[in-house]
């Protein structure tokens, strides 16, 4: 068993794991929770330092405050499950958190503000009025596109010239309002026309490319 943790923590943090040295508040711990079911679910290892020093769960208060974080600081409730190891004469908690099925999750602040997060690389990051459309219109069932508005094609046409763009710079350049923007990113996004990146601290959108075909 020591192995097994000495081998996880020797992967550092990364999109599915975190180390948390204690837990002193449930809501923060919420962000985390929220950001690994908004993704790809994550592991949680609660007393390990950043740098991977096994320091030990300090009291079971903090099993505790985790329960409360995902019942009642997340929305909805998130379902994970907890282990305790022994290791070196501390104790290491390992909470495994699934992706969830009824995103977005929301982590609820210390001024009662529900936040969705993902996860990137090894940072929650809060998510944009984009995902959030995306997540909602995947609860509907897709339909098929005719044809392109105009502000649609305006995006496709930017995209096949230009790398990428954010969401401001496609509200200012195609004179469009921001919620119309947001619902035609996500729709366009589901329909995998293009995707979203994360770069330089900020999310862009870029088309995606076909993979080139040969002929025979």
């Amino acid at each position: 068993m020591n192995n097994y943790i000495h081998n996880l923590i020797e992967q550092g943090e990364h999109v599915r794991q975190d180390f948390k040295f204690e837990i002193s508040d449930a809501r923060k711990i919420a962000k985390t929770l929220s950001a690994f079911s908004n993704t790809e679910g994550g592991r949680l290892l609660v007393g390990v330092k950043d740098n991977g020093k096994i320091a030990g769960v300090r009291s079971e208060e903090e099993i505790y405050m985790i329960e409360a974080a995902a019942k009642l600081y997340c929305q909805p409730a998130v379902t994970c499950q907890m282990t305790t190891h022994y290791i070196e004469g501390r104790t290491v908690l390992e909470v495994l958190v699934p992706p969830g099925d009824q995103r977005p999750y929301y982590a609820i602040d210390e001024n009662n503000s529900r936040r969705a997060y993902l996860r990137i690389h090894d940072e929650n990051i809060l998510a944009t009025p984009v995902h959030l459309k995306i997540w909602q219109q995947e609860k509907r069932p897709q339909g098929a596109f005719i044809h392109y508005s105009r502000h649609e094609q305006w995006l496709l046409d930017y995209l096949s010239v230009h790398p990428a763009i954010s969401l401001n710079q496609y509200c200012r350049l195609a004179h469009i309002p921001r919620p119309k923007a947001e619902n035609i990113l996500a729709k366009f996004i589901r329909f995998r026309l293009i995707e979203i990146i994360f770069e330089n601290h900020r999310f862009l959108f870029r088309q995606i490319s076909t993979p080139a075909t040969t002929e025979c």
